[in-house]
């Protein structure tokens, strides 16, 4: 499991990396700083749960099961929060109108802090 998540983890990094230049050289021509701003948010989270996989995948005082619910959020949760914010930056360039999805970004931004708290309740609960 930690193989994978931490692979998981260096995937969403570099999927961060390469959007964070796209959005600041290709959409900076096409975007306005608003929607601009919106779409580094979504690459800012991202990568913040990419390291936070990493993290996950390396520290041993975490049981396997608390680390695959922490995967799973984590994975869930920027495929929806960072994802809808993508498309919902991006709206103005396509004929879709993106923001009837828009209900899934507070439903991704919900499972990733579930999966901190549940990082939280593993070591408040953990005996010292």
């Amino acid at each position: 499991m930690d193989k994978k998540i931490i692979s998981t983890g260096a995937f969403l990094g570099m999927i961060a990396i390469i959007l964070g230049a796209f959005g600041a050289h290709a959409l900076k021509k096409v975007l306005s700083m608003e929607e601009l701003s919106t779409f580094e948010t979504g690459v800012r989270y991202q990568m913040y749960h990419a390291f936070f996989l990493l993290f996950i995948g390396m520290i041993n005082d975490l049981s396997q099961k608390a680390k695959k619910i922490i995967y799973n959020l984590v994975l869930f949760g920027v495929l929806l929060f960072s994802g809808s914010i993508y498309v919902l930056a991006t709206n103005s360039l396509t004929s879709f109108d993106f923001k009837v999805i828009g209900f899934i970004t507070p439903i991704g931004g919900l499972l990733l802090i579930l999966a901190w708290v549940v990082l939280l309740l593993h070591f408040i609960k953990k005996k010292a």
